[in-house]
């Protein structure tokens, strides 16, 4: 539900870090092969964060705390195809705008404002034109444009309890449509069936899919977004799948389950070891913690646990400033989480990275999102997880420059294991962190009593 004095407030907040105006634009839905038969519309997420409602082909412009809203009423002839839907005027109170245009208005009022380039081509496109100047970031640059980025990104860090609400709203619905998922798995002959029970309990309530769902048996996919795998006997199978609220709250979870039901002893001894790192990790979150350690935190006990099966060989710490650690965990350990799944990367690591910081070119840390202290209010991602990933183990190069460091004999004792993730959403508190997603269980035993 839209908290209209939240949205003020986000204004008025934005209004204390700069001094020029802004136009923000919502974007349009495109057109699937023909004109009138459009994909789903998903508003850009920074106009969301201050309209609050999904408008499309709207804009915004906010400047001093104040929010005028440009957009066109519908069409006489709409009223046949899309029923009756409110007005422009009608919106602007549920916003609490303080004036409404047409959207011809808006070329009168872009004298000195900054903006943020839309994802969609089409509006891209219109920005361009009606501001007669190219749209670009540069991290260095101190532009307007650049600045209100920065600005933006400050906002948005750190939850209000509007977005709160939200965000616990989608993890709530996808809690559920994971529970769905386990314990409907062994009457389920296909991932697609899978998928398909989790997606539809996510619909029911109204909502809609954060990213593309990621149900599969090849788990060493990271993203693997095909589901016409047969479920088989001995397979593990990973749901990566996350529900998005009505107003583009975000939620992220996945789960790792036996199809049959019950681990065998080398995937157990895995998802342990997978467990034991999220733990850790979520044990160890906190303000004033670099996410940077927290994944180092992640690898360093993933090393200690295939030390412990013999699946490597050496010392932990050792095995991670060679980065051993990433032949089988190569992504980073989370993201940001908020109106985007991996929250603010359309604007690069601009947002991810703490001014001054970069990505690390190591294989241990390149793929890192994330690498800011933590602050209260901030909801973020754990993920560890283990992979068998044929590139990576197969690849001369990996072979060759950590050939002493797995024992590769006894990895083929694991070759049951194809991928295992375990994730779940974390509040940063004052005092530590808080489990959004606490009531879907990670324990091995808890999910094989799920699935009898």
């Amino acid at each position: 539900m839209i908290n209209i004095q939240s949205l003020k407030n986000r204004r008025k907040k934005l209004a204390q870090l700069i001094d020029f105006p802004i136009i923000l634009w919502s974007g349009k839905a495109p057109s699937r092969n023909f004109r009138a038969n459009h994909y789903p519309f998903r508003a850009n997420s920074h106009f969301l964060y201050f309209a609050g409602l999904p408008l499309e082909n709207s804009a915004i412009r906010l400047e001093n705390g104040n929010l005028d809203l440009f957009m066109d009423n519908p069409h006489p002839d709409s009223t046949l195809w899309h029923g009756e839907t409110p007005r422009r005027e009608d919106i602007a109170l549920q916003i609490g705008a303080d004036n409404e245009y047409p959207m011809k208005d808006l070329k009168e009022q872009i004298e000195g404002v900054a903006t943020v380039p839309v994802q969609d081509t089409f509006t891209y496109q219109k920005q361009r034109e009606i501001l007669q100047r190219s749209l670009c970031f540069d991290e260095q640059s101190e532009d307007i444009d650049d600045q209100l980025m920065k600005a933006i990104i400050t906002l948005r860090l750190v939850h209000d309890e509007m977005a709160l609400t939200e965000i616990k709203k989608a993890v709530k619905i996808s809690v559920k449509a994971h529970t769905i998922a386990i314990k409907s798995t062994k009457k389920c002959v296909t991932e697609a069936q899978v998928r398909a029970a989790m997606e539809s309990y996510i619909m029911s309530q109204n909502m809609t899919c954060a990213y593309n769902s990621i149900v599969t048996v090849n788990g060493e996919v990271l993203h693997n977004e095909t589901y016409n795998n047969p479920l088989k006997l001995g397979d593990l199978l990973l749901a990566d799948v996350g529900a998005e609220t009505a107003l583009g709250w975000a939620s992220d979870i996945t789960r790792t389950w036996p199809v049959n039901g019950h681990f065998s002893s080398s995937q157990r001894d895995i998802y342990d070891v997978v467990l034991a790192a999220h733990d850790a990790c979520i044990e160890a979150t906190k303000p004033g913690v670099e996410y940077r350690e927290i994944h180092l935190l992640a690898a360093k006990i993933m090393a200690e646990g295939l030390v412990n099966l013999g699946i490597l060989k050496g010392d932990p710490d050792t095995l991670v400033e060679k980065d051993a650690h990433a032949i089988f965990f190569p992504h980073g350990i989370g993201h940001l989480l908020g109106l985007d799944v991996h929250d603010m990367e359309d604007l690069g690591d601009l947002a991810g990275y703490q001014e001054g910081r970069t990505r690390s070119d190591r294989f241990g840390l390149k793929y890192l999102r994330l690498d800011r202290p933590l602050k209260a209010g901030m909801v973020v991602t754990i993920e560890p997880g283990f992979y068998q990933v044929p590139a990576i183990l197969n690849h001369p190069k990996f072979q060759e420059k950590y050939y002493n460091d797995v024992n590769w004999d006894k990895l083929k004792q694991f070759s049951d294991v194809r991928g295992i993730r375990i994730e779940d959403d974390i509040l940063v508190t004052e005092t530590g962190a808080e489990i959004l997603t606490q009531n879907l269980p990670t324990q091995a035993d808890e999910i094989e009593e799920m699935m009898s």
